[in-house]
């Protein structure tokens, strides 16, 4: 049997066939529907060579994501189910719904050159799929190479191609046992409001068997990336050997969640139950799909395995589902759906004064809330304090809370009290029930006191946990390019866009990484990938002016940014001057950014930006206050 199986609408044949050659020229064996013979039956051969393929490259067009690629989105979708599923785009299009868990490698406009780094990156990735190396283009045709300038260039296709080894990392490794991955649930009540209620009790689940501490749980983000893929096909993914699928039926009076535990290898169910119970009793539900799950998969229990599970929680039902309601929108980034975050959390308070999850995630949003959209000093100060307040009542309550000591951390970090935000979201991170965030939070702090090993490994926890974040790869981009390990920041940004493409976080570490390694030209390509007014991309390119000559144009940055952000700006204002060798007014900025406690101050000890006043009296004398 063949390779590779290309899948494609038939009016793309001319454009498709020039891959297919240059695949072949690498020794590949390549199927595609030109080769069936006119006396075949057609449907069966394209079913046999597409089940047998190790990679089933689908090539996504205007006319296959039309309603006529139907057949198309039918191949692509037995790939998915099979593991083999590797897209492609040669036209300016998004794949149809369901099938954009994978970034597509783009060849739009691209002619057949096997030495061009959008084909590079798609040869890396096919080879990889069948266990084999790509061999390098030398080794297959002598035309001119592309130069990394101007492949870096094409935007988008630079990414992929640097960055081949990012869209691998969505291929499994060697998972093992104890590795579980649980998947949205589905809702199944027949109003597409509940679907809070089902996302959440299988995130209920997941902290319920990440309490166990026998379990390496798959963090929600990635999980929820997955939601329409089988079991199977999640489980190569997220690099799990297990997986929870479910669903939730929900009527005024009672609840019936249905939980299987399915062998990620093979498919094989290995525990399913039914649970049908009043609406009030359906906290104990999550605890009894942890607790049988944990038995099929042979992990130790506690003796008092609902204790063990129940650490923050609570026993009414009522203030979970408004925990639930007001956690269904932590990924909207904006004032309002943080202001009725914390008004849900406030009421789960209110009727369970006991709820230690409930303070822990309202001190988080009223955390959120004054470091992002305060409206002045005051509103900051006074949701900072609510904040502190809520997170400490929670620790109270719950002393082995990891949430809430990471949370913790996170007030202290934020207040610039470095020396005390450290041993919180260290201790975040020891206790059961420690999730990707808590990991996250803690890589973040270590960096910045200038433990960098320590910050590395930790940040590669995160990623275990939570392999599909964009957020976790964009910081350990920023954890590298602050231990000075640029070409190391490149991949991680590159990784995180490759999984979301929008991304401005690594977009811009990106930028900086190529300014501290001299490739200006591609940093200034990388920059303008970037909002034209975005904070990053300007310090990023006052640096560059410095770099090429033009000082002025750093200094008219300076009155841009003092524009656009005011005093928000004035650690990054410090950075610029920093780069202009303007000594007396970088540390100035220093010093209004401390007066306002701008948290950006927590990276002065390695920002590499700082380097050049690094040495001067009074960068110490500022440092001393935030790290002493």
């Amino acid at each position: 049997m063949s390779d590779v199986f290309v899948s494609y609408k038939a009016e793309d044949r001319p454009r498709v066939e020039p891959l297919v050659e240059a695949l072949e020229a690498e020794g590949l064996s390549v199927w595609w529907d030109a080769r069936v013979g006119g006396g075949e039956a057609w449907r069966e051969a394209i079913a046999e060579h597409l089940d047998s393929a190790a990679c089933v490259i689908v090539v996504w067009s205007k006319r296959s994501t039309a309603p006529e690629g139907r057949f198309v989105r039918d191949e692509a979708s037995r790939a998915q189910r099979h593991g083999t599923y590797l897209p492609v785009t040669i036209d300016k299009v998004q794949p149809p719904l369901g099938f954009g868990e994978v970034q597509a490698l783009s060849l739009n406009a691209w002619k057949g050159d096997p030495t061009d780094p959008r084909y590079r990156a798609l040869s890396a990735c096919v080879h990889a799929m069948l266990g084999r190396t790509a061999p390098k283009a030398s080794e297959q045709i002598h035309a001119p190479r592309v130069s990394r300038r101007t492949a870096l260039a094409t935007g988008g296709a630079a990414v992929a191609a640097a960055g081949a080894a990012g869209w691998l990392l969505l291929r499994p490794r060697k998972a093992t046992a104890n590795t579980i991955a649980v998947l949205p649930f589905a809702n199944l009540s027949g109003n597409p409001s509940d679907k809070y209620f089902s996302d959440g009790m299988a995130e209920e689940v997941r902290s319920a068997l990440a309490a166990l501490g026998g379990l390496q749980v798959v963090a929600r983000t990635s999980s929820e990336m997955l939601a329409n893929a089988d079991a199977v096909t999640a489980a190569r993914r997220l690099d799990v050997a297990n997986v929870v699928t479910g669903s939730v039926r929900r009527s005024p009076s009672t609840v019936r969640v249905s939980a299987q535990l399915v062998d990620g290898k093979n498919g094989i169910e290995r525990w399913s139950q039914s649970f049908d119970r009043p609406l009030g009793d359906v906290l104990q539900i999550q605890s009894d799909i942890a607790a049988n799950v944990a038995r099929a998969l042979s992990v130790e229990l506690e003796s008092k395995p609902d204790r063990s599970f129940a650490i923050g929680g609570t026993n009414n039902p009522q203030a979970q589902d408004l925990l639930l309601q007001a956690t269904a929108t932590e990924g909207e980034d904006s004032s309002a759906p943080a202001l009725r975050r914390i008004a849900l959390l406030q009421q789960a308070t209110q009727l369970d004064p006991n709820y230690a999850e409930a303070f822990a995630r309202l001190g988080l949003q009223q955390e959120l809330w004054a470091s992002t959209w305060a409206r002045n000093a005051a509103e900051k100060d006074r949701n900072e304090a609510a904040a502190t307040k809520a997170v400490t009542r929670a620790i109270e309550i719950a002393p082995n809370l990891a949430l809430a000591h990471s949370a913790l951390g996170v007030i202290f970090h934020n207040q610039l009290r470095m020396s005390r935000a450290l041993p919180e979201t260290e201790r975040s991170v020891r206790l059961p029930g420690a999730d990707a965030a808590a990991f996250l939070n803690h890589a973040l702090t270590l960096s910045q006191v200038g433990r960098q090993g320590e910050a590395e490994r930790t940040i590669a926890q995160a990623i275990e946990l939570d392999p599909l974040n964009a957020v976790a790869r964009a910081v350990q981009a920023r954890i590298l390019f602050a231990g000075r390990r640029f070409s190391d920041s490149i991949e991680a940004g590159r990784r995180a866009l490759l999984i979301k493409s929008e991304n401005t976080l690594a977009k811009a570490l990106i930028g900086w990484d190529l300014i501290f390694l001299g490739r200006l030209d591609e940093a200034a390509r990388a920059l303008d990938a970037l909002p034209p007014d975005d904070y990053r991309r300007l310090v990023g390119e006052a640096a560059l002016a410095v770099r090429t000559g033009h000082k002025d144009r750093a200094a008219a940055t300076v009155q841009q940014i003092e524009r656009r952000y005011g005093d928000a700006a004035n650690y990054q204002i410090a950075e610029i001057y920093s780069q202009t060798g303007e000594r007396d007014q970088a540390i100035a900025a220093l010093e209004a950014a401390w007066s306002k406690r701008d948290s950006g101050l927590a990276s002065m000890l390695f920002d590499p930006f700082l380097d050049p006043v690094r040495k001067d009296p009074r960068f110490s004398q500022i440092s001393q206050r935030i790290f002493a």
